[in-house]
């Protein structure tokens, strides 16, 4: 089952991409989460106390936690590389989740995969 985005969705709507640098600090734990991201290129470490829990890479997602239950991040997120990933807001996000089937399931996939490593 493959658990990346369709990151087509996002560029028929003109979603813009940030560019981010290797080492970039994209959110910090514990901080206040308004949106998630897609990865378009390049790679994103999430970790806690240093340690790398996951490697997100091309049509991946991350940070969607804290739009989903609205509290603080679970984790860190850098930037492993130079990467450019795609913002995704509040409102961006519950339009997706109604007009997107895929990104709500890709969504859901995601929390259940990281779940179960846990």
């Amino acid at each position: 089952m493959d658990d990346t985005f369709n990151l087509d969705v996002l560029l028929r709507r003109s979603v813009p991409v940030r560019q981010v640098d290797a080492g970039e600090k994209i959110f910090l734990e514990h901080e206040t989460g308004n949106e998630m991201f897609v990865v378009v290129s390049g790679r994103i470490d999430v970790l806690t106390f240093g340690r790398v829990l996951e490697q997100v890479g091309p049509g991946g997602i991350f940070g969607e936690m804290a739009l989903i239950d609205e509290g603080p991040r679970s984790a860190a997120a850098l930037a492993a590389e130079p990467s450019e990933v795609v913002v995704i807001d509040r409102d961006l996000f519950a339009a997706l989740v109604r007009e997107e089937p895929g990104f709500a399931l890709t969504v859901m996939r995601t929390l259940a995969a990281r779940l179960r490593r846990r």
